[in-house]
């Protein structure tokens, strides 16, 4: 069984499960949490508060984060991850349906190690999510012991 995990950080129930059936139809077997704000995500990396007993793998192999959350904005999740030594190196992909330059900008300004824009047609939708889930999971290969 493979151990590595997505943690998907979305508010927007239609693009969760559109994100969600697409990482299935790519054959990606990996368990997949859901975060519904920013603070949740936080909960659950650190695994604190609802999270504080949360069984699995210390860290996913990479975060889907959208900007654009409640409680606290993805780009204020990500300026916490990079902020702390035990997640400074986590692969976070902001994947978002914002095409604003400054957007973008902020987010690799705060350690992001990609944006993506969501495309709005479905199938490019399925198709790019599947190719973000088989390069995270299955080719990246992420520095040994963290």
């Amino acid at each position: 069984m493979n151990a590595k995990s997505i943690l998907l950080v979305e508010d927007n129930p239609q693009d969760e499960m559109l994100t969600l059936r697409a990482l299935r139809r790519a054959n990606l077997a990996n368990r997949i949490d859901v975060a519904r704000d920013g603070q949740q995500a936080l909960d659950y990396l650190f695994r604190q508060g609802e999270f504080a007993n949360r069984e699995g793998p210390a860290l996913p192999a990479v975060v889907l984060l959208d900007i654009g959350l409640p409680r606290l904005s993805g780009l204020e999740v990500l300026e916490r991850l990079r902020a702390d030594a035990r997640t400074e190196l986590l692969p976070v992909v902001i994947l978002t349906s914002s095409d604003e330059e400054q957007d973008r900008l902020k987010s690799y300004e705060n350690g992001a190690n990609s944006f993506v824009r969501k495309p709005v047609d479905f199938a490019e939708f399925a198709e790019t999510v599947a190719r973000l889930g088989v390069y995270w999971l299955m080719t990246n290969e992420p520095p040994q012991g963290r």
